[in-house]
């Protein structure tokens, strides 16, 4: 009984675990979406150096979206010496692990990288407002897969554990 009772919460946890991927997804990619308006702003109105700029907005963002632009800013530091595209994207693959987001959320971001610190101000917002309207696209979508999955997981884990138990008796 007590080895059922192991697999089933196993089991649920596994699901739960899951669930809470789909849930996290959305809400990270709305973080994103606000840390990049606040770039936009610190560009627009703030004359701030890139460096400063990402620094001062992943300080201002909750994880995994602070670890972002920190690690960022701490590549175009001195001694690193990587351009704001070669930083903004390593620090993307290195962090993007621990988030809950997806490889369109990570492309929309490697593809700012590459416009990002190298045109003039007015060019940068455009492309800040386009990875803006992409993500927020991408957020709808996980919104919708949040809605079907999120509860279907839940549900699934403790199902499966259930079955095993099942089957081993």
């Amino acid at each position: 009984m007590f080895g059922a009772a192991l697999v089933i919460l196993a089991a649920t946890l596994a699901g739960w675990v899951q669930a809470r991927q789909f849930a996290s997804r959305p809400n990270q990619i709305r973080r994103l979406i606000l840390a990049l308006k606040r770039l936009e702003t610190e560009i627009m109105y703030g004359f701030t150096p890139l460096p400063d700029a990402l620094r001062r907005i992943g300080e201002q963002s909750q994880e995994p979206v602070r670890a972002i632009f920190v690690t960022a800013a701490d590549n175009m530091s001195a001694s690193n010496r990587l351009s704001a595209q070669e930083s903004l994207e390593q620090a993307a693959i290195n962090v993007w692990q621990f988030t809950a987001m997806k490889a369109p959320e990570q492309e929309v971001i490697r593809q700012l990288s590459y416009t990002l610190g190298t045109s003039d101000r007015k060019d940068q917002l455009r492309h800040l407002a386009t990875a803006v309207r992409q993500l927020e696209s991408e957020e709808s979508a996980a919104r919708e897969e949040q809605a079907r999955y999120e509860k279907m997981y839940r549900s699934l884990g403790l199902l499966c554990g259930a079955f095993i138990v099942i089957l081993f008796y």
